[in-house]
């Protein structure tokens, strides 16, 4: 360890109550702090780790100063306290969820996880989501709601505007909600059953090397929750969150936070089959196509 350091930390040792009148440097070489800067951490190979606590120890804090900031390692981000809130980037990703500006066109970090029931590996997000559902209304973690079939064009952006005229080609040239209010309600015509099937499919959203689940799959997963409803939905590995939807006839979205539904691959009829889910029930069922739901991948 430098000597510079070691002597930095023993007059901390030594006199831990003691105030600084000066400013502090902490580097590996000797270089001098900024005179702006009371304390400057200057290294080339490491961080600066604050303190880590969960919520609750963060609200165990008297009085914090306006300012403090710690790392909330429930919601793993920065918060500094603001004399009001504790603010950091999960607070400002929520107030723009809300409006429904964040998460547009961003890629989806991918990190799996395995259901050991099923023996499946999928996303632990949905396409869109910031993060895992902490809980099923986590708002970080709803994600986007896709139209059956549609690429990621910017359609799929919960704030995107419904733009009227039926598409009769695989891919708008706009990035608009396309509202459909006559059978068979479906964005595009005429239909195509090929848009979302498998890793090849056409318009397949998922990364590279996942897709859109079946029913069957969606089914399993579903067989395998401690409850037949939105609990068990939680619970699951998936950890699936309720999301909510968007309507196929006027684009507007309902049920966050009470019900989701998710899109699988499989067609049915001139519908599209989706596990839908809510308080007390749960079950895979056929939904028209130009509706918006939420995405969930399966790795192939």
């Amino acid at each position: 360890m430098h000597l510079f350091f070691r002597v930095f930390l023993l007059f901390f040792i030594v006199f831990p109550a003691r105030l600084i009148s000066q400013n502090v440097g902490v580097s590996d070489v000797v270089v001098p702090p900024h005179p702006s800067a009371g304390l400057d951490v200057n290294f080339t190979d490491k961080g600066f780790l604050p303190p880590r606590l969960s919520t609750t120890q963060r609200n165990q804090i008297v009085q914090p100063a306006v300012g403090l900031t710690i790392f909330n390692s429930s919601t793993n981000c920065l918060e500094t306290w603001t004399g009001i809130l504790w603010f950091g980037p999960c607070t400002e990703l929520e107030q723009q969820y809300s409006n429904g500006t964040a998460f547009c066109h961003l890629p989806t970090v991918i990190v799996t996880v395995t259901n050991p029931a099923t023996g499946r590996t999928w996303m632990d997000r949905n396409l869109g989501a910031h993060r895992a559902a902490l809980s099923p209304t986590d708002s970080l973690a709803f994600g986007d709601l896709y139209q059956w079939g549609r690429r990621a064009d910017g359609h799929q952006c919960r704030n995107s505007l419904p733009i009227n005229g039926l598409s009769n080609t695989n891919t708008p040239l706009h990035g608009g909600f396309i509202p459909s209010n006559n059978a068979p309600f479906d964005w595009r015509s005429p239909q195509s059953n090929l848009l979302w099937q498998g890793v090849s499919g056409i318009n397949n959203p998922c990364p590279a090397g996942f897709r859109l689940p079946t029913q069957a799959e969606w089914e399993a997963e579903r067989q395998s929750w401690s409850s037949n409803q939105a609990s068990g939905a939680f619970q699951s590995p998936l950890k699936l969150p309720l999301a909510g939807v968007r309507s196929a006839g006027s684009g507007t979205i309902a049920g966050v936070g009470t019900g989701a539904d998710y899109w699988s691959s499989t067609v049915s009829g001139t519908n599209a089959v989706t596990l839908y889910f809510r308080n007390d029930a749960a079950y895979t069922h056929g939904w028209y196509r130009a509706s918006g739901f939420a995405v969930r991948c399966i790795k192939n």
